[in-house]
């Protein structure tokens, strides 16, 4: 009787991890088609002059180690500086950093939240800053672009009204960094890449985003929480706007360095990641009513187990099942060697050795993950800030 009984628990436990495992590698697989160039963008843009007039947000709490470098790379732009906008929304930073940024050709704006967030500064943006946009561009403090980035843009914003662009690492420092970087990757081709090519909406990420400016204007007043790109995806996929992944524009970003900052920056995206199930579950009936692809697929993503505690539970099954029910084992070891093999394919191939190398640092990172969830509150909104060193 009780070897019948772990058996029904093993069998459970099985099946509701396989669900994370084979949605991973069914987009791992997605993500080895061809990939078509993008020309509908490339036609539209050849056949209009138009070149759109961009506000560039940066919401930046307690930022002053990173927002003037970033502020003052992108002002290399090869775009017209007539037709963009700078706007830093300083918050909580110092005086000598706030003197330094109101000398460049930006505007400067100094909110005083009570509680501060990073959707409370994009609103007082769009709130403050006048003028008139076609489009609006999201970056973080520390991202760093390329001179042509509006120039990249500005080709993809005449077709489509949102658009993530590729978001990678411009630190490899340390473990924390490399592993920090490779799963940015992973994301990059699974919830990105992978889902355009089968026609599906691009995940956001938080920053190197671009949105019409009035779809933009629209949603920004409906964010509440800490997840704010969670919330945004989840109002334009509602809407059914389809969002557009873009490879080929770079957004340079700071990986975290160190394991507290990478366990707060996780503690912040698993919240996140509870909240919008909770809150979007019960908009799955008229999502399927209205035959709302995206959002279906946006809600199973966030009922998904976070890959990293999902492959050392898999290893830890695995190992516990051959030590104590070897004749059980066999189905925990295949699906270990297909997350395994997803992932290996998801990583690009320069950073796969360099990856690999760093898997030591691997189990103590998954270790402090698997702290936050004793500590999620899917009601708490509070900002969790991720400080940056570079």
């Amino acid at each position: 009787m009780m070897w019948s009984i772990f058996h029904i628990i093993d069998i459970a436990l099985w099946i509701l991890i396989a669900g994370s495992v084979v949605y991973v590698v069914f987009f791992a697989i997605i993500s080895l088609f061809y990939d078509k160039e993008d020309y509908v963008a490339a036609q539209a843009a050849a056949l209009s002059n138009k070149r759109h007039r961009f506000l560039v947000l940066y919401p930046a709490y307690n930022e002053d180690r990173v927002i003037l470098n970033a502020v003052e790379k992108f002002l290399e732009q090869d775009y017209p500086e007539n037709l963009y906008t700078v706007a830093v929304i300083s918050d909580h930073m110092k005086p000598e950093t706030n003197e330094a940024l109101g000398k460049l050709s930006i505007r400067l704006l100094t909110p005083t939240f009570e509680k501060s967030s990073k959707a409370k500064a994009m609103q007082y943006a769009i709130t403050h800053v006048e003028g008139q946009f076609d489009n609006v561009v999201v970056l973080d403090a520390d991202n760093v672009v390329r001179p042509e980035f509006l120039s990249q843009l500005n080709v993809l914003c005449h077709v489509y009204d949102a658009i993530q662009c590729h978001r990678c690492a411009k630190n490899a420092n340390n473990d924390v960094a490399v592993l920090d970087g490779a799963s940015e990757e992973i994301n990059n081709t699974l919830f990105r890449k992978a889902h355009n090519r089968l026609g599906l909406s691009s995940a956001l990420i938080g920053s190197g985003m671009c949105f019409r400016y009035d779809l933009f204007k629209q949603n920004v007043f409906e964010l509440k929480t800490a997840g704010e790109d969670r919330e945004m995806e989840a109002l334009l996929l509602r809407q059914k706007v389809f969002i557009k992944y873009a490879p080929d524009i770079h957004v340079f970003d700071e990986k975290v360095s160190n394991q507290d900052n990478f366990q707060r920056q996780r503690m912040r995206w698993m919240t996140a990641q509870v909240q919008s199930l909770f809150s979007q579950l019960p908009k799955i009936p008229s999502a399927i009513a209205h035959g709302n692809i995206n959002f279906i697929d946006k809600t199973l993503q966030q009922a998904l187990i976070p890959r990293s505690i999902l492959i050392v539970l898999l290893f830890g099954i695995s190992l516990l099942s051959t030590l104590f029910t070897p004749f059980w084992c066999e189905k925990w070891w295949i699906l270990f060697a297909l997350l395994a093999l997803a992932l290996f394919i998801a990583i690009p191939k320069q950073l796969r050795t360099q990856s690999f190398m760093k898997v030591f640092a691997f189990p103590g990172l998954v270790l402090r993950m698997s702290k936050n969830i004793l500590h999620i509150d899917h009601k708490n909104t509070d900002f969790i800030h991720t400080e940056h060193s570079t």
